[in-house]
């Protein structure tokens, strides 16, 4: 339903600044493997693929023909990424997120096929890193540790928890997710709300592999507000929520925030009239932290987070589809390109929880096998595709 905001009113913008209630503790015992898939999601993934089921043998073929998947690859670590912006300089920073994307790939191929040598090569991708990366420079360097963070602790929790053949560098590795990656996105980012939904997911992710649970605490909190304040809910009032640091106390502030939207309406989000690129990595960063939380023992789909997760990705998929872009919706105009971003959402919403996802669920089928966005999203319909788990 159309809400078109009145001029607001300043006790109405002050209520407008949320930080969401807080979370419950991070769990007593951490679950692993734990980072966005579980081990009886990856047992469910591996029992259909050796069954030649669909879609999840296409997916795995998919994988596998990849470059991410080449037993030949090299990694190229340095001390210091320097990412500006758009990655413009790019000193390291496509090297260092397809070699954490290359690690994670081998990773889920070690588990599906029990071949050594991918686990192996998991382990080589990680020790290369670990030897040498001392610190992330740059305008992007808050994002791209976020990127880059996001796949590493995926790899590191399979690779740790579900390979016997050691991993005698496992500890150097965690100590450059604590002293590389932590500082630069645990206080989060003011930028648009993409960063630092990204730069949660990767903390969310590090503080399970370290078992840390004070920067799990922290990043969830951050996580909640920020999602709250990503995507628009008719519940939230006249005009979207904002994060209290940004200072964003006046309907102006808030609509130039918005991409220069005046209608706000339920699904909308803080980067849709940029474009649904940007966009979805926010969404993909939502449902892998909500994901995330859910195997760790606290399941957030039930709350707001799972209400604008699923908005969001109705609300973008119906546009990704083709309806029409009205009038009064970023000047009747959008950039599409949503990516490989709805299968973990959807997944959790509509075939765990029962949501009727009618566009979401079109847009999934569409797009399968969902392969990589090349910079933190990959294989999401081998690990969660139509998966009970």
């Amino acid at each position: 339903m159309r809400r078109t905001p009145l001029l607001a009113v300043v006790a109405s913008l002050l209520l407008g600044a949320f930080t969401a209630p807080a979370a419950r503790s991070a769990p007593t015992t951490f679950t692993h493997p734990g980072v966005t898939v579980s081990r009886s999601q990856l047992d469910f993934a591996r029992s259909k693929v050796l069954a030649g089921a669909q879609p999840w043998k296409g997916a795995f073929d998919q994988m596998m023909a990849s470059r991410y998947a080449d037993q030949n690859r090299v990694p190229k670590p340095r001390a210091v990424v320097e990412c500006g912006s758009y990655s413009n300089p790019n000193y390291g920073c496509t090297d260092e997120r397809e070699d954490a994307i290359a690690a994670y790939t081998n990773a889920l191929a070690w588990y599906i096929t029990r071949e050594p040598r991918y686990a192996q090569k998991a382990v080589q991708l990680m020790d290369a890193w670990s030897a040498v990366l001392q610190d992330h420079t740059n305008s992007n360097a808050p994002l791209q540790t976020g990127w880059a963070g996001s796949s590493w602790p995926k790899a590191a929790e399979i690779i740790k928890h579900t390979y016997t053949g050691g991993w005698a560098n496992s500890g150097r590795f965690a100590t450059m997710l604590r002293n590389v990656y932590l500082p630069e996105i645990i206080n989060g980012s003011n930028s648009n709300g993409n960063w630092e939904l990204s730069m949660m997911e990767a903390a969310v992710g590090i503080s399970v592999f370290l078992e840390d649970k004070a920067s799990y605490d922290k990043a969830m909190q951050k996580f909640r507000t920020r999602t709250a304040a990503y995507v628009y809910l008719a519940s939230d009032g006249e005009l979207p929520k904002t994060v209290p640091s940004q200072n964003l106390d006046t309907r102006d502030k808030i609509v130039k925030y918005w991409q220069g939207q005046t209608t706000f309406v339920t699904g909308l989000t803080q980067e849709t009239c940029r474009d649904l690129t940007h966009t979805g990595y926010g969404i993909s960063a939502i449902s892998h932290v909500a994901e995330t939380s859910r195997i760790q023992g606290q399941d957030l789909y039930g709350t707001d987070v799972g209400e604008r997760l699923r908005h969001a990705l109705g609300f973008q998929a119906k546009y990704e589809l083709g309806t029409a872009v009205p009038s009064w919706l970023c000047g009747g105009s959008l950039h599409l390109g949503l990516g490989p971003v709805t299968e973990v959402g959807h997944n959790a919403l509509h075939n765990r929880l029962g949501i009727a996802m009618t566009n979401t669920q079109a847009l999934t089928e569409r797009n399968r096998p969902a392969g990589s966005n090349n910079l933190f999203v990959a294989w999401e319909t081998l690990t969660h595709g139509d998966n009970p788990n």
